[in-house]
């Protein structure tokens, strides 16, 4: 697995959510737990529907929950 720039705050989220496992969040999104800790920890980043899914466990948009950088300022060079 390689590390994604898309990064999370699903760790907060379960904190903040009863301080929620990975194991029941996994278990809520049909997903595993090992999946969980790949997401959560930005070396995976999760299929649409997957992140759909977590998004909605906690009752979040999905920008709440995934956030992408800003590469607006980035230019090509050629």
């Amino acid at each position: 697995m390689s590390n994604t720039p898309i990064t999370n705050s699903i760790r907060v989220l379960r904190f903040h959510a009863n301080e929620m496992t990975q194991q029941e969040l996994a278990d809520r999104i049909g997903a595993t737990r090992q999946t969980v800790h790949a997401i959560e920890a930005a070396k995976y980043a999760p299929s649409l529907e997957l992140a759909f899914r977590i998004a909605r466990v906690f009752d979040k948009q999905v920008e709440e929950v995934f956030h992408y950088p800003d590469t607006s300022e980035r230019t090509l060079s050629g």
